[in-house]
C-alpha cells in the first residue's frame, strides 16, 4: 500500500507550471492527509496558488487527482484548488475576533477581509448541535427570500456532512470561468457546495486547515453576483458547533447577522446557546432563534423561552412534518413545491422578520 513518502514522490511527477518543480517540492501540497479507506487508501491536500491562477492551475489540479488515483491500492482522492485572497482595498466595521473567542493557546485571529464581490449582504444559519434541521431550515429559509423578490446564494459550508447537492437535488463538478467558479443556479438559488466538489460517497477526512481553506475557496472565488446584478443575499449554512469553520467565516467576511435552529429539548438548547455566546463575541447580532420539530416527540416551547432569556427575538417554530424531510429527499425545497401551505407560510414569516432587521431592499412584503 502507498505511504506518505510514495504519495509525495507520486505527487512530485505533476509539474508545478510557476516554478517548474514537482507539486511538493514547490511547497504546494497543503494539508496532506493519508489514510484508509473501504476500497483501499485515500488521500487528499489543498493546492494553494496565488490569487488569480486557478484557472492556470485547474488541469493541475487535475493532474493530481489522476497521478493519485493510478497508484496501486488508491481508493479515493481528494484535491481541492484555493487562492491565496488579496487584501480588503477598505477598511470595513468588523474588529478582530476578541480574545475570549480564541480557543486556549490559539493566537488572536485577523481582522476580517471584505464580504465576497458583488454581494450586499450575509446571513449565516448555525445551530449549536447536529440533526436539529438547520440545513433543512437554511435551505427553505433562502428559497423563501428568493419567493419575495430577493437576488439570493446559498453556501453550503458544512464541509464535513454537506447535504445542499441532496436537498437541492445538484449534480456536477462547477465549471471554472476566469479563475472563479460559476455556482448552480437551481429553485431559483445560486447554489455552491463542497459536494459538488468531491464524490457523495466521501468522507471528509480533513484537519481544521483544510476544511477552512475549502471555506475560504468556496466563498471567495465564487461568482455569486456581477457588478450589474449583485447578490442581495448571501445564506450560509454553517457546520454544527462553535469551531474553526465557524472562526474562518468570521475572520474572511463581516457577518451582517445569524440565525440559530434548535429542537426544544434542553440538550439542543444548550448548545444553542453556546453559539449565541461565540458571535455575541464577535460581535454578530443573532436575529432570531427558531424551534424546529416542534410537537409530542421533542416537545414545544423551549426555543421560545431560551430567546426570551438570551434578549433575542423567537422567529417561530416549525413541526415536525414529513413534507419537509419529503422535501429534503427529493431535492425539491417545501416552500417551492407547496409554496401555499402552512410550513412555507412559516418560512416567508421568518424570511420577512430577517429581511426588515437586515435592511433589505426589494424584498416583497405582499404575496
Amino acid at each position: 500500500m502507498p505511504d506518505r513518502a510514495s504519495v509525495l514522490a507520486a505527487l512530485d511527477t505533476v509539474i508545478d507550471p510557476r516554478s517548474g518543480q514537482g507539486l511538493a517540492a514547490a511547497g504546494l501540497v497543503q494539508g496532506l492527509v493519508v489514510g484508509p479507506a473501504p476500497e483501499g487508501l485515500r488521500a487528499g491536500f489543498v493546492l494553494e496558488v496565488a490569487a488569480g491562477d486557478t484557472a492556470l492551475y485547474a488541469p493541475v489540479r487535475d493532474a493530481a487527482e489522476a497521478a493519485l488515483s493510478a497508484m496501486p491500492g488508491m481508493g479515493r482522492v481528494s484535491v481541492v484548488l484555493t487562492a491565496e485572497t488579496a487584501p480588503a482595498a477598505r477598511p470595513v466595521r468588523r474588529a478582530s475576533l476578541s480574545p475570549q473567542a480564541v480557543d486556549q493557546g490559539r493566537p488572536k485571529a485577523p481582522v476580517a477581509t471584505d464580504r465576497p464581490a458583488h454581494v450586499r449582504r450575509v446571513l449565516a444559519v448555525a445551530s449549536g448541535k447536529g440533526g436539529v434541521g438547520k440545513s433543512t431550515v437554511a435551505v427553505n429559509l433562502a428559497a423563501a427570500f428568493a419567493a419575495k423578490g430577493l437576488s439570493v446564494g446559498l453556501l453550503d459550508a458544512d464541509v464535513y456532512g454537506p447535504s445542499l447537492p441532496t436537498m437541492l437535488g445538484m449534480t456536477g463538478k462547477p465549471e471554472y470561468r476566469d479563475g472563479m467558479m460559476e455556482p448552480h443556479f437551481i429553485h431559483g438559488l445560486r447554489a455552491m457546495s463542497v459536494g459538488l466538489l468531491t464524490k457523495a460517497e466521501d468522507a471528509m477526512i480533513w484537519r481544521g486547515p483544510m476544511a477552512s481553506q475549502a471555506l475560504t475557496q468556496m466563498l471567495t472565488q465564487t461568482r455569486w453576483g456581477m457588478e450589474d446584478a449583485p447578490l442581495d443575499l448571501l445564506v450560509v449554512d454553517l457546520p454544527p458547533g462553535t469551531g474553526d469553520v465557524q472562526l474562518t467565516l468570521v475572520q474572511k467576511t463581516p457577518l451582517d447577522g445569524v440565525v440559530i435552529v434548535s429542537t426544544p429539548q434542553e440538550v439542543a438548547l444548550a448548545d444553542a446557546r453556546r453559539a449565541h455566546t461565540l458571535f455575541r463575541k464577535v460581535d454578530i447580532p443573532t436575529l432570531g432563534l427558531i424551534e424546529n420539530m416542534t410537537g409530542p416527540v421533542f416537545g414545544r416551547g423551549g426555543a421560545e423561552a431560551e430567546a426570551l432569556q438570551l434578549g433575542i427575538t423567537f422567529l417561530g417554530d416549525l413541526p415536525l412534518d414529513a413534507a419537509l424531510r419529503e422535501g429534503a429527499d427529493a431535492g425539491v425545497p417545501v416552500v417551492v413545491s407547496d409554496p401555499d401551505g402552512d410550513i412555507a407560510g412559516r418560512f416567508a414569516g421568518f424570511a420577512a422578520e430577517v429581511a426588515k432587521k437586515l435592511g433589505l431592499q426589494g424584498f416583497q412584503t405582499q404575496p
